[in-house]
């Protein structure tokens, strides 16, 4: 495979997806890592992403964050990535830090290279890209510049760790072209990639100066895993027109004298440890709970991070309809939205920030009277322990964004229910998730009437109604759990790629 030259600095980092929970086995789980069989001959597991978790604490994390600190504590290895200041030299020393029989390795950028690496080609190219916002894309050729040093650098900084039988697995956007330069280093580890976010189909990515060098880079990985069956299927459709890989079954792709498997791993989370956590509110959370209790008042809940893929005007609007099209519900029903910052540096999301909180006022402005507030607005992260319980306090979960990667506030949502009065989930088409949960209730997040008129099924649904849905939400979400996830793209990865088990010839 051949890649674009790094000429000058480096470029910046990115975040962490927060949402799969710890890494605790589900019922019908497959067998913990150190269950495993070692006849795939695979050692340490080496964990490349943009930002490092502190795998001394995890109880401020979340997502990915947990179960890979999880997993690496229960086997040797590596976790890898920026080390977060905004002031560093780009290819400077790495700090080693060990924690039990794991490894935090983190390393230092330069401004230049958080400003044209992350913020830029990372988050203002191929963030709207794969969430199709053609019209936020804002191409610059010194992002992709960066973009392509910054991960030859993380490469000849990595390389000096690994040993010859670790499993490299290497996530999200940022990181695309890093199996290429690890190749070019030496590396002949098993690498896999696995992408968080939507991946676009062929018309869209073709809208990216450099689609082709994009897959050709992803082409450099041994696994490629994405959240949905419709994206792993939008990579096969792009190679089938415009590259020379070629299918050899459903899942492996020869590339030269490689195997690749293209494969769909959805995440899961911790479902047994978040439902625990709803049963420890602290007072703050109770005296809520109770207070809406006592007036009867039912709670509509959103949790998400404030980004424009998210669809939260569309969701204001939604519950504005909902209340003028069913003033009956005017004092019983509250909204609250949790959307904490993220990449404010970015343009587009100050602009989110300022639609947001002006729809918020006017609809309060509009609606409140002295004793209630239709929408209440948190801006800031919430503790993951107060979250739970606020989760499982509301009667309807609303999760409609515009294009998602999968939404695991969508399966926590689930887990945190009582079973025997659960709430409902209305949720988008166009998140991951809906390709599983089926049982909820499914919305196009464009269309207002249609979400208002899915609020106000889920805040009358019969109680049997209720319980079968989440019945069948909640065995899912349970069987399919974080380490369901972990154990099935670990698999894939530790299998040898000996051309004596797969097929040499494409079928005729």
């Amino acid at each position: 495979m051949t890649h674009l030259s790094s000429p000058t600095p480096p470029a910046p980092p990115g975040d962490i997806p927060a949402a799969l929970a710890g890494a605790a086995a589900a019922p019908d789980a497959p067998p913990r890592l150190e269950e495993i069989d070692d006849d795939t001959g695979s050692g340490r597991l080496v964990v490349v992403s943009n930002r490092v978790a502190n795998l001394r604490n995890t109880g401020q994390a979340g997502g990915l964050a947990v179960g890979l600190a999880e997993t690496l504590k229960e086997r040797e290895g590596i976790w890898f990535g920026w080390n977060g200041a905004p002031d560093g030299v780009t290819g400077g020393e790495v700090q080693v830090e060990r924690v039990g029989p794991a490894e935090q390795v983190t390393a230092p950028l330069s401004p230049e290279d958080v400003a044209n690496y992350y913020l830029g080609y990372a988050n203002s190219v191929l963030w709207p890209l794969f969430h199709y916002r053609l019209d936020l894309v804002d191409y610059r050729p010194a992002f992709y510049e960066s973009y392509q040093r910054v991960n030859e650098t993380f490469a000849r900084q990595l390389s000096p760790f690994l040993k010859d039988d670790d499993l490299v697995w290497v996530h999200d956007y940022h990181l695309i072209p890093l199996a290429g330069f690890l190749r070019k280093v030496g590396c002949r580890q098993r690498i896999g990639f696995f992408l968080h976010i939507p991946f676009p189909s062929p018309d869209i990515l073709f809208a990216a100066p450099n689609h082709a060098e994009l897959v050709e880079a992803l082409l450099d990985y041994d696994v490629i895993g994405f959240q949905t069956q419709a994206d792993a299927s939008n990579l096969k459709a792009y190679l089938a027109e415009h590259s020379a890989a070629v299918q050899l079954d459903d899942i492996h792709f020869r590339v030269g004298d490689r195997t690749v498997t293209i494969d769909r791993f959805p995440i899961g989370i911790d479902a047994k440890g978040f439902a625990a956590m709803t049963r420890e509110a602290d007072d703050e959370v109770l005296i809520d709970l109770m207070r809406r209790q006592v007036l009867g008042r039912r709670q509509i809940i959103g949790v998400d991070r404030l980004d424009y893929s998210k669809g939260l005007p569309e969701r204001l609007k939604a519950f504005d309809r909902l209340m003028a099209q069913h003033p009956e519900l005017e004092k019983s029903v509250t909204y609250l939205q949790v959307a904490p910052p993220t990449r404010e540096e970015v343009d587009a999301y100050g602009d989110i920030r300022a639609e947001l909180e002006a729809l918020v006022g006017s609809i309060n402005g509009r609606l409140a009277d002295f004793n209630w507030t239709p929408i209440r607005y948190i801006h800031r992260s919430v503790d993951r322990a107060k979250l739970a319980p606020l989760l499982r306090g509301s009667q309807v979960g609303f999760v409609t964004p515009l294009r998602d990667g999968m939404n695991l506030v969508a399966k926590e949502y689930v887990a945190a229910q009582d079973p025997e009065d659960p709430g409902v989930l209305v949720l988008s088409r166009f998140a991951g998730a809906a390709e599983e949960m089926r049982e909820a209730l499914i919305v196009n997040p464009y269309d207002i009437d249609d979400m208002a008129h899915k609020l106000y099924q889920a805040l009358t649904m019969p109680l049997d109604e209720r319980r079968s849905r989440h019945e069948a939400l909640l065995d899912h979400v349970m069987r399919h759990d974080s380490r369901a996830w972990l154990e099935a793209f670990l698999a894939a990865l530790g299998e040898e790629a000996s051309s004596a088990r797969r097929p040499q010839q494409a079928p005729s």
